[in-house]
């Protein structure tokens, strides 16, 4: 409310009572034989989703499943299933996501675990307990008014779970007391007028650490703004385009959905529209129904690709001219994506068979190495920026031929992607050879490198 009152807005505090009533049960579920028509079985990872629906597959039962990144569509679509009275599906198997926006008939929420991971503002993985708000909102989804339940339970998978799941419910819910602040490109710009040569990385470190803000506000964490940053350091940009881009919402565990930001910068930077068409050759559609599992990720990291197009779209309309194709794509996405979903089961059986099964998509560790390579690359250019003018390709050492090995191999990069580098980057180094050679800026004493025919 004072935070309101310190914009100006008129505030008005309307408090809501629940509808129907909701317990905390006496008794943890203990094994999922135990399971009823109308259970939902809360899960804080991938891990625990494809295991819990493939235990209950083979009792026999059938379950919905929803969790984040699948797209909203598929989410609509496996809640009408669980929902529907007439459909065999009377199990519901999901992340937190389902606190989000969706209606849902559940007679009794199952806490699987109460831990869920995290990263710190260090960067660093941690599993902590969920909070009083989180397992409020869960709880809070058991017995809805309007559905066929006109009472909610709520309980564990484990025994030992049960008494912290009464103690974290039983704890009063911690205030909002501040808001965060997130700096305006104007004031970025006013940085760079007076520190030129800066890149927008370590201009956006020096704003925080010169910022001084009231008790009511803090600056918000900006790790996800400087791994974009130094995601398309390289590229020339004008620092309004380049901020925009480095706000726009990627997840950063899928590589795929990174390289696309980091292309989408490179297509901008050309003046070259991305069109509908353009956009189809690069994710290949279309698409073929998934395989296994590691093909559903793959997937929902196109679908997520369509969407950092469709909000680039609202930004830079010109450059990114048919939202409204992407978005009937989209669409033809989603139900490639539902059916793959619909036969979860089946997937993580074949995954399983072929140990194909990689649950999370990059762990903390891979994304704190990724973040390092880039740190590495942005530092190697700046080196050479300040050695010479004349840019030379890096030699293809053994340690360079590993790393990509590595990174491949993280699933950081694709053998597709790595082609593609390499292509781009003998095509970029031919053309400025030409460049040189017609201006003639190269400097005395500066020695041209021979290419050999394997260079990366």
């Amino acid at each position: 409310t004072e935070l309101m009152y310190t914009t100006g807005e008129e505030v008005e505090v309307r408090n809501y009572k629940r509808l129907t009533p909701i317990s905390v049960l006496d008794h943890a579920l203990e094994s999922l034989d135990n399971l009823r028509p109308g259970d939902c079985v809360v899960c804080f990872s991938k891990n625990d989703i494809y295991s819990v629906s493939r235990q209950i597959e083979i009792r026999g039962l059938e379950s919905a499943v929803i969790y984040g990144s699948l797209p909203p569509g598929t989410k609509l679509a496996q809640a009408k299933k669980f929902n529907d009275p007439n459909d065999p599906c009377k199990i519901l198997v999901a992340t937190d996501a389902i606190g989000m926006g969706l209606n849902l008939s559940i007679r009794r929420i199952i806490f699987y675990s109460l831990t869920k991971p995290s990263i710190n503002e260090k960067g660093e993985r941690e599993i902590e307990p969920i909070t009083t708000s989180q397992a409020l909102q869960i709880a809070g989804r058991a017995g809805r008014y309007s559905t066929q339940f006109k009472e909610g339970e709520v309980t564990t998978m484990n025994r030992e779970d049960l008494s912290l799941l009464k103690e974290i419910l039983n704890r009063p819910v911690d205030p909002v007391r501040e808001a965060g602040l997130h700096p305006t490109a104007e004031q970025i710009e006013m940085f760079a007028y007076h520190l030129p040569d800066t890149t927008l990385s370590n201009l956006i470190d020096i704003f925080v650490d010169f910022s001084q803000v009231d008790g009511q506000y803090f600056v918000c964490n900006m790790d996800d703004f400087k791994f974009s940053a130094e995601l398309i350091q390289h590229i020339p940009l004008s620092l309004r385009v380049r901020y925009v881009f480095c706000t726009a919402p990627i997840n950063k565990k899928q590589p795929f959905v990174c390289s696309s930001l980091l292309q989408f910068a490179r297509q901008y930077s050309r003046n070259e529209p991305l069109t509908f068409a353009w956009l189809r050759r690069y994710i290949k559609w279309p698409l073929l129904p998934p395989k296994n599992i590691k093909d559903l990720m793959d997937l929902e990291a196109v679908h997520d690709v369509l969407d950092l197009y469709l909000w680039l779209s609202y930004r830079f309309m010109d450059m990114f001219p048919d939202a409204s194709l992407v978005r009937h794509l989209q669409k033809e996405l989603d139900g490639i994506v539902q059916d793959g979903v619909h036969n979860i089961t089946k997937l993580i059986k074949i995954s399983e068979t072929h140990k194909l099964l990689n649950l999370e998509s990059l762990s903390a560790g891979s994304q704190s190495r990724l973040s390092e390579t880039l740190k590495s690359q942005a530092r190697r250019t700046r080196s050479t920026k300040r050695e010479s003018k004349a840019a030379e390709p890096p030699s293809c050492s053994a340690g360079d031929r590993s790393l990509a090995s590595r990174l491949v191999q993280q699933g950081l990069l694709t053998a597709d992607m790595l082609k593609q580098l390499e292509k781009e980057w003998l095509t970029q180094q031919t053309e400025h050879g030409k460049e040189r050679t017609e201006s003639g800026t190269y400097s005395k004493g500066t020695r041209r490198k021979k290419k050999e025919p394997d260079s990366d």
